[in-house]
């Protein structure tokens, strides 16, 4: 393994080499991080149901330090950060103003749950007011596997293996 500002050989043989930083070694870790237009108080009220998490950060725009002419109209109590806390995974997100919000696409929330019945429940309530992609049921690789997009545009793939 090649550590914080080492050099190594390409992973194919070949003679590049290639330069890998990073940051406290072993305790990297990704955290989803969701935009909203405007409904993330309500989303992650949802997600905490759902996931059976806590939210344990949230400020609005308006409590935060930004100057109150930097806050687009109507926004000041909108949500500029949340953060949910299941277990010790970490969901984020924040309602992102006028023009920056996009429809999210290109990915998808994997979320893997060790019991069949719990897939469905989460299914369940992750596709009421939703689109289901793909109905959750057995595969080849999964007890229970199903693909959702909630109502708040979020898409989410469940997989109980």
């Amino acid at each position: 393994m090649v550590g914080r500002g080492e050099t190594g050989r390409c992973r194919n043989g070949g003679d590049k080499r290639v330069r890998i930083h990073w940051y406290n070694r072993g305790a990297m870790k990704f955290t989803p991080y969701l935009n909203f237009n405007g409904q993330c108080e309500e989303a992650f009220q949802f997600y905490e149901r759902v996931f059976a998490g806590k939210i344990t950060f949230k400020m609005t725009y308006g409590e935060s330090p930004m100057p109150a002419e930097q806050t687009p109209p109507g926004w000041g109590t909108k949500m500029m950060h949340m953060t949910l806390t299941v277990g010790d995974q970490i969901l984020q997100g924040a309602d992102a103003p006028g023009d920056h919000f996009q429809k999210p696409q290109g990915f998808s929330i994997a979320l893997s749950v060790p019991d069949a019945a719990q897939a469905e429940q989460i299914f369940a309530a992750l596709a009421e007011g939703g689109k289901i992609g793909m109905a959750i049921q057995q595969t080849f690789w999964a007890k229970r596997f199903g693909m959702v997009t909630d109502r708040f545009g979020i898409p989410w793939m469940i997989n109980c293996e």
